[in-house]
């Protein structure tokens, strides 16, 4: 219970102390230090003199009393009176601390003093000496301030007591001065301290302010802000470590609007290819297969009108060609939009058969070579993506390359596949063309790639063919054909 009010005591001052501002925080410390070191000075000064002021009157009253009782023997044993009045006239008037002197004989009369009219006769009381002593000091309380009351013995007790009274006004009167002086240093210190606090403070917390108005202006997507480097201490740290930061941001955000460019492109691409395949599809289906179907209706038009069996089997004949025609023609248009032996078989059996069609439609030899996949399957997005890249590279070398051999190699590692596309054709400048130019069909296979965490790299030259490097990481997954 203690604990949890303490935490709780302790989380009501920070809510108010860590609302105040850095700089409020260092003159309040600074003032804070200076002031108690001040006033702790201040204090143990004032006790230490005080103590050895203390001391000071002391000795002096004894010092005054014995000397009084020494002077004072012959004149009580003459019985001088007038004599011993002055003696003790004198004393005090010599004496700026004696606040009064007066003489006892040993029976406890008066023989003298210095109060004028009206001797204090409780005073006769308040100390006392034996005769075989030194002197005795008591401290008395008065209306005036405490009195160092001194007594001393005169010719050993017999002749009677010396009495003597220390003020402590002027030991008092010291003792404000020195503080006085002492407040008043503390106050100088003080006001200069609260001065180089605030110096100091506005050279710490300029660059502060500096740095949080620029990362509010980061936060409010200006990434052009920097902030000067003041010193070579934390805070100018700091501000080199904002400065790259806001680089490093400034860089990242072009890379992203680089991204979503090329990805708007991709997207814009991969749209208009869907429109050229449908109007492909479309075209295809008007051109060959609806002039197919339409071959077949005059076909059976014809049968109906046939006068003999001959005629009727001639007819048959050509539709049965016309049927077998179309249905190639249908199955060729359902390998291009997807090839079912990729998901049946897998990607090396679908990768042969588009080899194999190649060299069937293009006159292409196509080299395939394919190692460390077996039995396994790569995952769905993966065999797709590369089959597509393949599909779109050996269709670049048939249509741009003038190449006579193509090579693929496909290698599978633990964590990563690899695609290697290359002929023997014409070339190019890699250099000179921009991985967006749809005409080499560069940006799709970039891009499919880049999809799955993969890089491509492009060598080629004027004369010395083409090659792709596809790379894609992976986690294979194992699946036995069967």
């Amino acid at each position: 219970m203690t604990s949890k009010t303490g935490n709780r005591w302790f989380e009501r001052f920070w809510a108010v102390a860590g609302a105040v501002s850095v700089r409020t925080k260092i003159l309040g410390i600074v003032l804070g230090l200076v002031l108690m070191l001040g006033l702790g000075v201040t204090f143990q000064v004032r006790m230490a003199l005080m103590r050895a002021m203390e001391t000071q009157l002391e000795e002096q009253g004894v010092s005054v009393a014995r000397d009084l009782a020494a002077r004072s023997t012959d004149l009580i044993l003459v019985n001088d009176t007038y004599r011993l009045v002055q003696l003790l006239l004198e004393t005090k008037a010599n004496n700026a601390n004696v606040r009064y002197v007066f003489v006892v004989d040993p029976a406890g009369r008066v023989l003298g003093h210095t109060f004028g009219e009206g001797f204090p006769r409780a005073l006769v009381e308040a100390n006392s000496v034996a005769g075989e002593q030194h002197h005795q000091t008591v401290v008395l309380s008065t209306d005036e301030g405490p009195i160092w009351d001194t007594a001393v013995p005169i010719f050993n007790g017999r002749a009677g007591t010396a009495r003597v009274g220390m003020t402590e006004a002027a030991l008092q009167q010291a003792l404000a001065s020195v503080t006085g002086q002492l407040l008043l240093t503390t106050a100088v210190v003080s006001a200069v301290g609260i001065g180089a606090a605030a110096l100091l403070t506005w050279i710490l917390t300029r660059p502060i302010l500096n740095l949080a108005r620029a990362a509010d202006a980061v936060g409010r997507g200006d990434l052009t802000q920097r902030v000067h480097r003041w010193a070579d201490d934390e805070i100018g740290m700091l501000a080199e470590a904002f400065n790259s930061m806001t680089e490093a941001l400034a860089r990242a955000a072009e890379a992203r609007r680089e991204r979503e460019s090329l990805r708007a492109q991709f997207v814009s691409g991969v749209i208009a290819a869907q429109e050229d395949e449908r109007k492909r599809i479309a075209r295809e289906l008007h051109d060959s297969t609806s002039q197919s179907l339409t071959t077949l209706l005059v076909g059976l038009r014809a049968i109906a009108n046939a006068q003999g069996m001959a005629d009727v089997r001639r007819q048959v004949e050509e539709m049965r060609s016309v049927v077998g025609q179309t249905l190639d023609e249908v199955h060729t248009m359902a390998l291009h939009l997807r090839p079912s032996v990729l998901d049946d078989l897998g990607l090396p059996a679908a990768l042969e058969r588009y080899a194999a069609e190649c060299r069937r439609r293009y006159g292409l030899r196509v080299e395939l070579a394919i190692h460390g996949l077996g039995s396994l399957r790569l995952p769905p997005a993966v065999e797709t993506a590369l089959y597509r890249i393949v599909q779109e590279g050996l269709t670049n070398v048939a249509r741009h390359a003038r190449a006579r051999v193509a090579s693929v190699l496909l290698e599978a590692q633990a964590d990563r596949v690899r695609a290697i596309v290359e002929d023997d054709g014409q070339g190019f400048d890699a250099a000179a063309v921009h991985p967006a130019d749809h005409r080499l069909g560069l940006y799709g296979i970039r891009e499919r790639a880049e999809l799955l965490g993969g890089t491509l790299t492009v060598e080629s030259a004027p004369g010395q063919g083409t090659t792709l490097f596809i790379e894609i990481p992976l986690q294979l997954a194992v699946v036995v054909d069967g």
